[in-house]
């Protein structure tokens, strides 16, 4: 039996086109291998066809130098649904995890910074020291969100990521009408959520970016408080609206799911690239290989398949999948160091360097920097989110060195006179440095190498349409019954990836969504 964990997710190759097969599955990311698992426990002949020689899509771990496991996009866990751990049995095969209990660091603008712990009261003798004036409107925010955490996503079977997509009027009936909830969900940007609660525009500033990760938008535009929730709102292992690191790195996620695949039966081909799909019939790859089944199972993008579907594909949901935005202005930036980031703020290697880091932007650098993104433009400044497995599992990196996931927006996703990926992105990765080093005394000095993947490379390398990590938008115009559901209109096709309900992140829940409408439709 191959171990995906323990292989890098690199399966055999065998001839495979004559076997009847019930269920086939494009793409082994980490949603297509929870499809593939529940659908092989219960008895079904699946084939998943991976077209990279690793499994895992964005959610894996490379070795770009000797002793190095990075991540090329997934960082941290916090989503991953109770209901797919459970079930699957993730931890009794190996799956880890460490909360990032440290929270989120921000050094801020007049050389303070705050640490927002996950412990409530340590995270609130933070406020109480930065922005006293905000502490009640602080508490009142952490309720709001807590409530409609609490009435939408509870642990249990009636959580609205599980199953279809309820409408606006059921979320609204759940919510109890309750307006600040409502338009938590539906209205608010971030900047409207802030001010409704907070005064202190360093606090604001700390929280900026948490309404806009993945999201090619500004904290400004309406909608983006729900991103904010959006992020917030999952609950593992009993710790609600905690991220933390996966032992190994993330992409030990998706090596625990193959093997679980695996053992259930499911057989997995790598090197695999899709054309075509027919409905009804299986797929058809780049060298004209016919792989026959009554149903196909999309893991890429709504926006791929509509493509691998040509004129088969149903023409209203056709338009629903073009309505949904998918160009990225977010970059990943890989960083090796000889040492980790000694924080001006707050020196020395301690417990921040084990949760989240944010460099921050203000207001008005959010909206200019936007703009020059827009205008194809390398901004001046990125907002910035960081993270150091290293500094919490040092088995990911050789021993004295350290590895920092940079996510970064705004960033120009086409190739202008002024700006082009394949041509400057060294000036990316410059940009990054220049950020990191206005608040670290070591910085560049530690730098050894580093590694930058703008939205073309993230769409060329992970398949992702227009390098959108989500697979499309995930503001509340683009949410819920308005995101494609995993059964299409089509006969025998469906999708299981993060452009369908409930969206995007390391959540595993859409693949089971689409394997029990797959099991439903056919039994």
């Amino acid at each position: 039996m191959i171990s995906f964990a323990e292989n890098q997710g690199r399966p055999e190759t065998v001839a495979l086109t004559d076997s009847p097969w019930d269920v086939i599955i494009i793409g082994a990311g980490h949603n297509g291998l929870v499809a593939a698992a529940y659908l092989g426990k219960a008895g079904k002949r699946v084939l998943v066809l991976e077209r990279r020689e690793q499994i895992g899509g964005a959610c894996t771990i490379e070795e770009p130098l000797p002793g190095y496991q990075v991540s090329p996009c997934a960082y941290l866990c916090g989503l991953l649904h109770p209901l797919v751990i459970d079930e699957l049995e993730l931890v009794e095969r190996g799956l880890k995890w460490t909360p990032a209990d440290a929270g989120l660091f921000v050094p801020l603008s007049n050389g303070d910074f705050i640490q927002l712990y996950e412990d409530d009261d340590a995270c609130l003798k933070e406020v109480q020291r930065i922005a006293p004036e905000d502490l009640e409107g602080f508490q009142a925010m952490q309720e709001l969100f807590r409530f409609c955490r609490e009435k939408l996503r509870p642990v249990d079977l009636s959580d609205i990521w599980i199953g279809d997509a309820p409408s606006r009027e059921e979320i609204c009936e759940r919510l109890e009408q309750r307006q600040d909830a409502v338009d938590l969900m539906f209205h608010w940007s971030m900047g409207d959520l802030l001010d409704r609660y907070l005064t202190n525009e360093l606090l604001k500033e700390a929280l900026y970016g948490q309404g806009v990760i993945g999201t090619c938008a500004t904290p400004f535009e309406p909608g983006t408080a729900y991103v904010h929730f959006h992020h917030s709102s999952g609950t593992m292992f009993e710790q609600p609206g905690t991220w933390g690191f996966v032992t190994g790195g993330m992409g030990r996620v998706s090596f625990i799911l193959g093997d679980v695949a695996a053992q259930a039966g499911v057989t997995i081909k790598s090197g695999v690239t899709i054309q075509r799909i027919l409905p009804g019939i299986g797929v058809e790859d780049e060298h004209g290989v016919m792989y026959r089944a009554p149903t196909v199972i999309s893991n890429a993008t709504p926006v791929w398949t509509l493509g691998a579907l040509g004129d088969q594909a149903d023409p209203a949901w056709a338009e629903q999948v073009r309505s949904i935005p998918t160009r990225s202005c977010t970059m990943k930036v890989n960083l090796y160091l000889n040492d980790l980031p000694d924080f001006i703020c707050k020196p020395g290697a301690a417990e921040h360097h084990r949760g989240q880091v944010n460099i921050p932007l203000d207001r008005e650098t959010w909206m200019t920097a936007f703009k020059a993104a827009e205008q194809g433009r390398l901004p001046e400044k990125l907002w910035m989110e960081l993270y150091f497995q290293s500094a919490v599992d040092s088995t990911t990196t050789p021993q004295g060195k350290h590895a920092v996931s940079v996510f970064a927006q705004p960033v120009p996703f086409e190739n202008s006179d002024s700006f082009n990926w394949n041509r400057d992105g060294h000036r990316a990765i410059d940009l990054v440095i220049r950020g990191l080093s206005r608040c670290c005394s070591n910085m560049p000095q530690i730098v050894e190498h580093a590694a930058c993947m703008g939205p073309p490379h993230i769409e060329e390398k992970m398949g992702l349409t227009g390098g959108h990590i989500f697979q499309g938008e995930i503001l509340p115009a683009y949410m819920w019954e308005h995101r494609p559901a995993a059964q299409t209109p089509m006969r025998g096709v469906y999708l299981c990836g993060a452009g369908t309900h409930p969206g995007g992140s390391v959540i595993g829940i859409n693949g089971r969504n689409a394997a029990m409408a797959v099991l439903k439709d056919i039994e």
